[in-house]
């Protein structure tokens, strides 16, 4: 992304922090908001019916956190919980969206990399549940 289109951005953030074990989100809750994590580790999870949710991916430093606000009807796609104390800059979703209906070249870099994001968070989950539920894992995936 530009700088420019950086600093807006960084214009509507404000710091959180979540605890170690807390949840930040639940698969299938309403997606308003998004982050940048600062510090701190973050778990994506997948319920799976009968078993414990399934860690996907775990997220560090620099990464986003939830690409669901971007898409209707907003649910979350997957769970998080923090995996120690985490800072991030959180985001409202719906004024970020206003802002990407008004500036176009805003809104097309910001989905260029919610995509990007989106489709390595895929990759990630099939790979990962391969290893875990297929007889003889994912292997390597091209």
């Amino acid at each position: 992304m530009t700088q420019d289109h950086r600093e807006q951005l960084m214009s509507f953030a404000r710091d959180v922090s979540f605890t170690t074990g807390e949840r930040i989100f639940n698969e299938g809750g309403r997606a308003d908001r998004f982050w940048i994590i600062r510090t701190g580790t973050v778990a994506l999870d997948l319920r799976v019916p009968g078993r414990r949710p399934a860690v996907i991916e775990t997220l560090g430093a620099g990464r986003l956190l939830g690409w669901s606000w971007l898409v209707a009807p907003h649910h979350w796609h997957l769970g998080a919980e923090a995996g120690g104390p985490v800072r991030a800059h959180e985001f409202d979703a719906a004024v970020v969206r206003e802002r990407c209906a008004e500036d176009p070249a805003l809104d097309r870099e910001l989905c260029a990399y919610v995509t990007g994001v989106l489709a390595r968070r895929l990759r990630a989950t099939r790979v990962r549940l391969l290893n875990l539920y297929a007889p003889y894992g994912a292997g390597e995936v091209p």
